[in-house]
């Protein structure tokens, strides 16, 4: 329970030959047949969001950091990517998938229950309305337009050059 007096002595050792190139974290077998397993975009909705190191960070040909440098910050890059997106994932996966399943239901129910009707009831009203608003026209409308046009088609423009 004292103070401890021994000194921790921590490497990373790390083989060129032993990092993965792949782009991706070195991975667990269990972790591999997982992946292995049925594709969770099908549809490529997310496809835009395959981000390899190399997309973000990139020296050019005449600027290179050391080896071990890029290897190391290619390395905590790919596992900092995986550990935060699994450690997202577990926190808000459940509640957000929670959230936009409550979403959909309700604008599939107000789509179903309201919108669809409202738009029927609307086209079937439609023809009556059609009808009357055409006789308010023809009543209303067109001879006040047609005395308008018979008042003016009696104005002639010339226009003389001085």
């Amino acid at each position: 329970m004292g103070l401890e007096t021994e000194k921790a002595d921590t490497r990373i050792f790390m083989d060129d030959d032993n990092f993965p190139r792949s782009g991706g974290p070195a991975l667990s077998e269990a972790e591999k047949c997982a992946e292995d397993g049925p594709d969770r975009d099908p549809r490529g909705l997310n496809a835009h969001l395959q981000l390899g190191f190399e997309d973000v960070i990139a020296e050019p040909e005449l600027t290179h950091s050391f080896d071990k440098v890029w290897i190391c910050s290619h390395a905590l890059f790919e596992l900092s990517k995986y550990l935060i997106y699994k450690l997202l994932t577990l926190v808000l996966a459940i509640p957000l998938a929670l959230v936009a399943g409550i979403v959909f239901a309700v604008l599939s129910c107000l789509h179903i229950w309201i919108v669809v009707p409202f738009v029927k009831t609307c086209l079937m009203v439609l023809p009556s309305v059609q009808t009357i608003w055409k006789s308010l026209t023809d009543v209303f409308v067109v001879p006040f337009f047609h005395s308008i046009g018979r008042c003016f088609a009696m104005v002639n423009i010339r226009l003389d050059q001085e």
